[in-house]
């Protein structure tokens, strides 16, 4: 059953408080409130309650409220919960009309909430943002532009407007760094719980033999050593394996004897019993062929989903995550392609550019890339819409061209913005933790990603309204989340 309290909230002084205490108009949570699009949200979260049966549900204000603060403070569930017990502002910010000692939900719930919640629901709020921040910028009424109109037919000729920077990265999962030997390790661990289930629930007396015992002291004798030689690890890889294939193999007799009933297992305990067998295929395989490498291949046994990224980078050569492709708009991030397979993000360009008129109506005037987006297909398609883009022409180098003073100046200069779109991804690991998501499922990593970039561009979207009003809130962003808002640095000297 759906809930739902509209957004027009009263004023900031009938808002009540203990000891005739009244809140800072000034307050950054009092201007974010007036700028956080609540009813667009509203419409996208109850599309999937039905009206009139079912428990009530949270109001969606009270929801999404609850997630802009824990991502913006950057704290775990239960944290946000208790920093709103205790501060009335952030109180003002969900929507209530008093202040209040109790808690406004259970921090478990934040977990079922972001079930609901998915990543194109976040990049419907953001598109959001992006049309009022122009509208705000270009000073005038400009019309939406319909993001339904049918794409069979499309305006051959838009125009060129605006400058469109692409470029892709890993969000870290917050998961233990794998090896063979661990993840060995850890299976037999599960096996051997899954056993002691079983015997638990079937009633038997005598357990079966594991060497649980000796499994881990041979497996502690290697794992401490300081440097571990090629053939004393492969010797443990293997005696890991016969443990836990025996633990497997005790697992499926145990489970032949209850013939035609259900089988004892819970769900998750399920779900780890295919995942400990598949890892278990996947070693053997491994450890025949001498490789380190096999197709889809399983790096943590609680997030099964994860999967290893190479991606060349000077700290760290392979990361574990999810891997987006964002498109950067003035600022603003959309998260264009979402998964956690690798994938060649130059295979993305042609959408992005589709997905940028769409959205603005025209073409991009300039597209600032890297040169694994710029194939010959590519080129192709951005010289026949009639845009330029930063980058070195294929084949064999020209004959230098004399070019001006000007041109060499304005092509270092477009060449160097694309930079603004790496800034972005520092803002978001270094300062929301984009690069530790601590979701343990494929649904809720989704969500959690897709509220970074959301409150990313919220951020972004302060810059779009009149200064003054907003120079007190930015500063104390600025000095809370260490974030230097490089073109409005001489402004805000100047209004303060």
């Amino acid at each position: 059953m759906i809930r739902y309290k509209s957004s027009r909230q009263l004023s900031i002084s009938e808002f009540k408080m203990p000891f005739e205490a009244k809140l800072d108009e000034n307050n950054r949570w009092v201007v974010l409130s007036k700028i956080v699009p609540w009813e667009e949200f509203a419409r996208l979260y109850y599309k999937n309650f039905k009206s009139n049966r079912g428990a009530p549900t949270k109001d969606a204000r009270l929801v999404l409220g609850v997630i802009i603060i824990k991502h913006i403070l950057k704290t775990d569930d239960r944290g946000v919960i208790e920093m709103i017990q205790e501060n009335p502002y952030m109180q003002y910010f969900l929507g209530l009309e008093a202040f209040t000692y109790e808690q406004v939900m259970t921090s478990s719930l934040l977990v079922s909430i972001r079930k609901r919640i998915d990543l194109d629901v976040f990049e419907s709020l953001t598109d959001d943002l992006i049309r009022k921040g122009l509208k705000l910028k270009a000073g005038a009424k400009q019309e939406e532009v319909d993001t339904d109109t049918d794409d069979d037919d499309p305006d051959p000729h838009p125009g060129n407007k605006g400058k469109l920077q692409l470029d892709a990265t890993v969000c870290d999962a917050d998961i233990k760094y794998p090896t063979d030997l661990d993840l060995l390790n850890e299976s037999r661990q599960k096996a051997e719980e899954l056993i002691d289930e079983l015997c638990l629930k079937l009633g038997v007396q005598d357990k079966p033999r594991t060497y649980r015992r000796v499994a881990r002291k041979k497996f502690l004798n290697v794992s401490k050593m300081k440097r571990k030689p090629a053939n004393v690890l492969r010797k443990a890889i293997r005696k890991q394996i016969n443990y836990l294939k025996r633990d497997i193999r005790t697992i499926n007799e145990m489970l032949d004897t209850i013939k035609d009933k259900p089988i004892p297992f819970e769900r998750r305990q399920l779900k780890y019993f295919f995942v400990i067998q598949h890892l278990l295929e996947q070693q053997e395989t491994m450890y025949r062929k001498r490789a380190h490498q096999v197709e889809d291949r399983i790096v943590n046994i609680h997030q099964p989903h994860v999967r290893p990224i190479v991606h060349g980078k000077a700290k760290t050569k392979t990361e574990f995550g999810a891997k987006i492709n964002i498109s950067l708009l003035e600022g603003y991030a959309r998260v264009d392609h979402f998964d956690w397979d690798a994938f060649n993000e130059g295979q993305d360009l042609q959408a992005q550019v589709d997905r940028f008129r769409k959205l603005t109506g025209k073409y991009p005037e300039l597209v600032q890339v890297d040169k694994i987006y710029l194939t010959r297909e590519n080129r192709r398609f951005l010289k026949e819409k009639g845009i330029r883009y930063t980058g070195e022409p294929l084949g064999r180098k020209p004959v230098k061209e004399i070019k001006s003073r000007y041109q060499k100046r304005k092509e270092r200069r477009e060449a160097a913005e694309r930079n603004q779109v790496e800034g972005k991804f520092g803002q978001g690991k270094r300062g929301y933790g984009l690069n530790d998501i601590r979701a343990r499922l494929s649904s809720t990593s989704n969500s959690w990603i897709g509220a970074i970039i959301f409150v990313m561009n919220l951020i972004r979207h302060m810059r779009d309204i009149p200064l003054p009003y907003f120079v007190s809130l930015l500063l104390k962003l600025m000095k809370v989340r260490n974030i230097n808002v490089y073109p409005l640095r001489q402004q805000l000297i100047f209004c303060a």
